[in-house]
């Protein structure tokens, strides 16, 4: 039986494959978890891992640009909507979205998926011209974060580092930047120093409104098999689909369970109102994997990624994931 390697979060949709309750059909998996952070820059560069997660910005450009040693199976480990992901100072004049323009707006790298799909909604929802922020990277909250991937941008795009010894949340106390958008809350923020605010609240209702119609729950990391490994073994592709398939299905079984339960098996003393409201708005299979049925979400990245500068073309959706999980 090949010996497969695999590495990704211990994502509860994951964890059946990762600890082995859910096979890969013909394969023997040899599993580790680790976070994102440590995952993304090794698949770009080294690719150490037969199967890993990947930021599908990273994976999307590489694919682009025809340097990507993977190809994407499409199963979608991380989705989240992303309208409370942007922070400003409360000083600042900051009101609306069109006020970010001309600002100088922290991001940890401009093309991480997060600052993608965020100036993709900025664009499209609120009018925003993305390209007339003023950008600086670092860390959020601690510094030495640098840009994963090469970039070629056009002179009009201001980006630039903020430098080794200082992150993100630092540069925002101390009045160098006016917003920060970013995965996480600046330490600023989570410490609930007021002078740090989000732009958009309440985040829930704007979520849900942002779903009701356009139908695009964001897709943030794929799974990805190394394309040497794919080639080696025909059978992988549909079979890692298939595992962590019955895993996604198994762990939404888990959360209907938990939210209708006679007594609260999660520490969230909201638990069962948040799966609600997402079963309410979404459906009651709310985080699917697959391309059908994930194509306006699809579409839209490829075309995020494209009018951002980060690809010189339009990447077509066959182009995105193994023929075999089409």
């Amino acid at each position: 039986m090949p010996k497969i390697s695999l590495a990704c979060w211990d994502y509860d949709r994951a964890l059946p494959v990762l600890d082995g309750r859910i096979p890969v059909e013909g394969f023997d998996i040899t599993a580790e978890a680790h976070p994102p952070g440590k995952l993304f820059p090794l698949a770009v560069d080294e690719a150490p891992y037969d199967v890993t997660e990947f930021s599908f910005a990273s994976y999307a450009i590489q694919t682009a640009r025809g340097e990507c040693k993977y190809t994407g199976i499409p199963v979608y480990l991380s989705r989240a909507f992303r309208h409370g992901a942007i922070y400003v100072r409360a000083d600042s004049g900051i009101e609306t979205a069109r006020d970010l323009e001309g600002r100088v707006v922290g991001v940890p790298e401009y093309a991480m998926t997060l600052a993608v799909w965020v100036r993709g909604i900025l664009a499209d929802d609120f009018g925003v011209d993305v390209s007339k922020l003023r950008y600086r990277t670092a860390g959020l909250n601690e510094p030495g974060r640098v840009e994963r991937l090469k970039l070629d941008l056009p002179p009009e795009i201001d980006l630039q580092p903020l430098g080794p010894d200082k992150s993100l949340n630092d540069a925002m106390l101390a009045g160098d930047l006016e917003g920060i958008i970013a995965p996480a809350p600046p330490r600023a923020f989570a410490d609930g120093n007021p002078i740090v605010k989000r732009l958009i609240e309440p985040v829930a209702p704007a979520e849900r409104d942002y779903f009701s119609r356009t139908g695009i729950f964001p897709i943030m990391h794929i799974l990805a098999l190394r394309k040497d490994v794919a080639a080696a073994n025909p059978a992988l592709p549909k079979a890692l689909y298939d595992a962590f398939e019955a895993g996604r299905v198994h762990a939404m079984k888990r959360v209907k369970s938990v939210a209708e339960g006679s007594a609260n098996r999660d520490m969230s003393p909201w638990y069962a109102d948040a799966y609600e409201s997402a079963v309410r708005c979404m459906g009651a299979d709310f985080w699917t994997y697959g391309v059908k049925g994930n194509e306006t979400a699809l579409n839209a990245f490829c075309r995020y990624i494209h009018d951002q500068y980060l690809s010189d073309r339009l990447v077509a959706l066959e182009e995105l994931f193994h023929p075999d999980c089409l």
